[in-house]
């Protein structure tokens, strides 16, 4: 796959991992949904809002996957994630005043690794 890493959104970590075959990043859906809505249970917030959404038949849910991320308990765990695109289409299903802020946030990520290639 390709290189895990940190990245801070204020003081919050959000854990990404770019896909150099593909050219994107992925982000943590429960890291994201942890700066939206400051939930005690982000799992089981995601858990639920999975569920809802699927019964809705959203196929921004179906098509997230899990990858090996490094967990608070320095372990290599799978994680679900996002790349921008289906993260722009979750972050619009919670409702909150940090949507836009880390919207423009995850653009950014996007936008500095596309000028960091083309300069190599």
């Amino acid at each position: 796959m390709g290189e895990n890493s940190i990245q801070l959104f204020g003081n919050r970590q959000i854990r990404t991992q770019w896909d150099a075959e593909r050219e994107k990043w992925y982000f943590s859906i429960v890291d994201i949904v942890a700066v939206l809505t400051e939930s005690a249970d982000v799992a089981a917030y995601w858990r639920k809002l999975k569920q809802r959404l699927k019964a809705e038949g959203n196929e921004t849910v179906t098509n997230c996957h899990a990858l090996k991320m490094l967990a608070s308990d320095g372990k290599m765990r799978l994680t679900d994630v996002a790349d921008q695109e289906q993260m722009f289409r979750l972050i619009q299903s919670i409702p909150s005043p940090k949507a836009e802020p880390i919207k423009r946030w995850i653009a950014q990520v996007a936008s500095e690794r596309i000028q960091y290639l083309s300069l190599c």
